[in-house]
């Protein structure tokens, strides 16, 4: 049986490139794919500050080392970087349901499907006015 070695992201760089890859929203987290240059299968977890207090970041991030070490060795891609973006409502989802949602997220990326991250609608402060401001 060969195993499969996954390392985790460190570096910002890492994860400021993973954001230019494709996206696959579900609702509990964000999914990133990208490919890394034959570095091997890495993932990284990001869960900011508007998610909740330290007990509860710390626990979403707990369910995803979970979720992508459960998952990565079987469906994830060879020779990408994943990243987990944390949702509000992902500490309150049931386990099973975010590991599907994980399996359906990482084999649209296969695909290739998802959303581009230069086809992303600008926020709404962000958007062009029609009056030409």
């Amino acid at each position: 049986m060969v195993t499969c070695v996954i390392s985790v992201l460190t570096k910002r760089a890492d994860f400021l490139a993973a954001n230019s890859g494709i996206r696959n929203a579900r609702p509990g987290f964000v999914l990133l794919t990208r490919p890394n240059d034959g570095q091997g299968m890495r993932y990284g977890i990001t869960v900011t500050k508007k998610i909740g207090n330290a007990v509860v970041r710390n626990r979403m991030k707990r369910r995803f080392r979970e979720l992508l070490r459960a998952g990565l060795p079987d469906q994830g891609l060879a020779d990408h970087d994943h990243v987990l973006i944390g949702r509000a409502g992902g500490v309150e989802r049931d386990f099973h349901m975010m590991a599907t949602e994980l399996a359906r997220a990482l084999e649209r990326a296969g695909e290739g499907k998802g959303d581009p991250a230069g086809g992303r609608r600008p926020r709404k402060g962000n958007r062009v006015r029609k009056g030409g401001r």
